[in-house]
């Protein structure tokens, strides 16, 4: 019974002595020459960009329709603003759900289902866009489009939002 004892500290005793070694024995954890990094390269020339394909005229000829499609549904926007600025004044201040405020919002109404129109022609001019560019052509063109339908929209957004603020809705 004491042997058993004995056994596991006998284990624990030749374990330790396992680890402790001359320490001269063991590598140098420092660099050795191989590691070293010595070589130089020269990066490749990149190649030169070769310009995009143009979109076909079936792409391009869409274009100045939505254009004019946007144009159209600003000048009817254009068209009922002073209408609608002049109702929103008058109805400024008023309880929501007066006559004067739904007139307004009416109104108002109005000049967003307008301004809806031209958002027609702009999510057309996305997808034109998104196809052209997964095709890898040149969208530059249906880009400024975008950019004119997107101005227009942009400023029918402000008279909406002064409106709106005018009307507390």
């Amino acid at each position: 019974m004491a042997m058993f004892r004995a056994a596991p500290a006998l284990v624990l005793v030749l374990s330790l002595a396992a680890c402790a070694g001359a320490s001269g024995e063991y590598p140098s954890l420092e660099r050795r020459p191989m590691e070293r990094i010595t070589a130089t390269y020269t990066p490749a020339t990149p190649a030169t960009p070769q310009p995009l394909p143009q979109p076909s005229a079936e792409i391009t000829g869409k274009l100045e329709p939505l254009i004019a499609k946007a144009r159209s549904a600003d000048a009817r926007f254009r068209e009922k603003e002073g209408r609608a600025r002049s109702l929103a004044g008058s109805a400024a201040g008023a309880r929501i759900g007066t006559e004067s405020w739904n007139i307004a919002t009416v109104a108002v109404s109005e000049l967003e289902a307008a301004r809806g129109e031209a958002m027609i022609a702009l999510t057309e001019l996305d997808l034109l866009y998104n196809d052209t560019v997964l095709r890898g052509e040149d969208a530059s063109a249906i880009q400024a489009a975008r950019d004119t339908v997107t101005a227009l929209i942009d400023q029918e957004d402000k008279v909406l939002g002064e409106l709106r603020d005018r009307l507390g809705s």
